[in-house]
């Protein structure tokens, strides 16, 4: 019986509608009333909405052009830099003799008061040597003579003022980039 009432409810109101002279539902009413229709020619088109293709590869291939340029220069400015700090230490370091023995008196004194029997005193590239340190990695005689700048003075400082007191020096290549010798380390020792 519900079922029969609930279909003739319906069909009253689609009656209704169809022959309607006034508003029936008056939400309803107001959600029918037509809208504004944009122009054809005010609508964005879909070349403004979604670019081709091609023109995305070309603003990513300019976005990574770009990131490579910013990428070289950083990497010449650090080549830059790392040439000069190369030239700086191929000259000699401008110290008199009585202030790299005071020099070498404060590091040793530290690392004594810190328990140390041998402290790095310094590290230098392979490019400080004139073999790039092949004779320092194997143990050659006369690698000393490959020195150059600073690296030069601080050998001729242990010769002349640490080595007649009992120091020892050691030259020793720390790293192996890509399998070649890299940076070389200097100790001063004097424990056993």
């Amino acid at each position: 019986m519900n079922l029969d009432r609930n279909v003739s409810i319906r069909l009253r109101l689609s009656l209704i509608w169809i022959n309607r002279t006034g508003p029936i539902l008056p939400s309803l009413d107001a959600t029918l009333k037509p809208t504004a229709i944009q122009e054809p020619s005010t609508m964005p088109g879909i070349d403004d909405l979604i670019p081709s293709a091609v023109q995305i590869r070309k603003e990513a291939a300019l976005r990574e052009a770009e990131k490579a340029e910013e990428y070289a220069r950083l990497a010449a400015a650090a080549e830059a830099e790392k040439r000069a700090l190369v030239e700086r230490l191929n000259r000699p370091s401008g110290k008199t003799e009585e202030e790299k023995i005071q020099l070498a008196s404060t590091v040793i004194q530290r690392a004594v008061r810190n328990g140390l029997t041998e402290v790095q005193v310094y590290r230098f590239p392979n490019s400080q040597c004139t073999d790039r340190g092949r004779a320092i990695n194997q143990q050659e005689k006369g690698w000393e003579n490959t020195l150059t700048g600073i690296p030069k003075e601080i050998y001729q400082l242990w010769s002349d003022y640490l080595k007649p007191r009992g120091y020892r020096i050691s030259y020793q290549i720390v790293e192996f980039p890509g399998g070649m010798p890299g940076d070389i380390a200097i100790t001063i020792a004097w424990g056993d």
